[in-house]
């Protein structure tokens, strides 16, 4: 009992002892530890101190150096006030010196001034007397004295001014004429083109004359069928085997024209077929003008062009001015003035693109309130057409000015393609009232005695009173009545206008 007891007593005296050891151990380390760390912190510290010192000695240094540069920037710019004010002081002094012989400059003009004045009023004494001794003995006034000098130089002038106007027109008419007939003849023997033909009405051929009996049908149902359908007015009268179809419209008449035909060859007719026949024609219409617009473009050259403004040209199939066909005529001025572009250097598209459409407008004028150049105009603005084509379209009637020289070229090749023989015609009333029109307008104007239309209304010949009207109002005059005409009047081609002055001297022998 006694030894385990004794036993019981060393193991908790080892133990103890073992937790004093170990804590003694713990505590030794711990103070190792901080001792260490005490030591690293005064390292640093110290470390931190010195860097502290260089950091200051640095900025010291940087401070002595920055002293120093601003002393020596301060010594120069000392330096060089200096030497502007040196410089400005030799300014001012040169400044003084002008000052003083400007001074001396104007006191010597002042007197020249004087005496030059004083010279003035003897010279201008001198005048007056000379003057007055002049007037006594011309025995006229320095105002009549001038009048009478005017009139003298401007009788000489004015008759040297007609005769340079009469050389320089000459000389440029000459020349003018001679190169428009080299490139006109050009132009018109590499086109050639057909005459006019019938265009006011339609005539459809029947195989016999009691076909006239089945077109007009039983108490005329079959006619007044065909004509409110159609929209054309049909002639049935005492030309053998046809009958005549009218209308202001051409593609109505056309439509209506190949129904016709085609009711007569079928036989069936009556109100019923009528309409299925007139709206296969009328869709057949409607291909042709498409294909006869393509085709026009194509043969003048201009491609690109919307199918819409293709549908109008091929319209101007069916549609006549003086009898010319519009379609032919607007690939012939299309031709003629790429033509006249490409012999005087001008962009030859633009005046071909011009001259295709410049008639544009006559494919729909009965439908829309305008003039057909303004209407086309519009129309190819529309659809996309360069801004010069439609200026060129809108000003070939001088309604807008022209902007380019391809809308001169064009609006000559329009009359070229209108004038040349063959191309239009007009009947005779239309003739007369134009002839007569033109004759109006020439004695219209004051010191005319007579006027008369030559060579179809071609040229004008004027006859002038010599006494009211010197060379130069002559020359004048001309011009006034040629832009009056040009203005007022519609025609094909050109108007020669020649004005003839002419002074008889008679006398008798008794």
């Amino acid at each position: 009992m006694i030894p385990t007891l004794i036993g019981g007593v060393l193991a908790v005296l080892g133990v103890a002892l073992g937790l004093g050891l170990g804590y003694a151990y713990r505590q030794h380390l711990l103070d190792v530890a901080s001792q260490e760390r005490r030591t690293q912190l005064q390292k640093e510290l110290d470390d931190a101190h010195a860097r502290a010192q260089q950091v200051e000695l640095q900025a010291r240094d940087s401070a002595i150096r920055m002293r120093d540069e601003a002393e020596a920037e301060i010594g120069r710019r000392r330096t060089d006030l200096g030497r502007e004010e040196e410089r400005l002081q030799r300014r001012r002094a040169e400044v003084e010196n002008k000052l003083e012989r400007t001074e001396q400059r104007e006191q010597a003009l002042n007197k020249r001034q004087s005496a030059l004045d004083k010279r003035t009023n003897e010279l201008d004494k001198m005048h007056a007397d000379r003057l007055a001794e002049l007037q006594r003995v011309a025995n006229m006034s320095v105002e009549e004295a001038k009048a009478l000098l005017v009139a003298e130089v401007e009788q000489d002038a004015r008759a040297d001014m007609a005769r340079t106007i009469r050389q320089v027109e000459e000389e440029a008419r000459a020349e003018g004429e001679h190169r428009a007939r080299e490139i006109i003849s050009d132009a018109v023997q590499r086109v050639a083109s057909e005459h006019v033909a019938e265009v006011a009405v339609s005539v459809v051929p029947l195989p016999s004359e009691e076909m006239k009996g089945r077109i007009i049908g039983r108490n005329g149902r079959n006619i007044r069928a065909f004509e409110q359908a159609a929209g054309v007015d049909v002639i049935v009268d005492d030309t053998p085997e046809a009958v005549t179809i009218s209308s202001f419209d051409p593609v109505r008449r056309e439509v209506a024209r190949r129904g016709l035909a085609k009711l007569i060859l079928d036989g069936r007719i009556h109100p019923a077929h009528i309409e299925k026949v007139l709206e296969d024609s009328r869709t057949e219409v409607e291909q042709v003008i498409l294909e006869e617009g393509e085709r026009a473009g194509f043969e003048a050259g201009v491609p690109g062009l919307h199918p819409e403004i293709l549908k109008k040209l091929g319209t101007l199939k069916f549609r006549t001015s003086y009898g010319q066909n519009q379609h032919q005529h607007a690939i012939e001025t299309a031709l003629i003035a790429g033509i006249i572009a490409a012999e005087l250097g001008a962009d030859v598209a633009l005046a071909k693109a011009g001259g295709l459409l410049h008639d544009l407008g006559k494919a729909m004028d009965h439908d829309v309130e305008g003039t057909h150049a303004m209407i086309g105009a519009e129309f190819a603005h529309r659809y996309g057409v360069n801004p010069r084509v439609a200026n060129i379209i809108a000003s070939h009637h001088h309604e807008v000015d022209q902007e380019c020289v391809e809308a001169v070229i064009v609006e000559a090749a329009d009359a070229i393609s209108g004038a040349r023989p063959g191309a239009r015609r007009e009947n005779l009333e239309q003739y007369v009232k134009r002839i007569r029109t033109l004759e109006e307008m020439a004695t219209s104007f004051p010191g005319v005695v007579e006027a008369y239309a030559l060579q179809a209304g071609r040229e004008v010949r004027i006859i002038v009173k010599p006494e009211e009207l010197d060379d130069l109002a002559a020359v004048r005059l001309a011009r006034d009545i040629a832009r009056k005409i040009e203005e007022g009047l519609q025609y094909p081609g050109q108007i020669k206008v020649t004005v003839i002055r002419e002074t008889r001297a008679v006398d008798y022998a008794k």
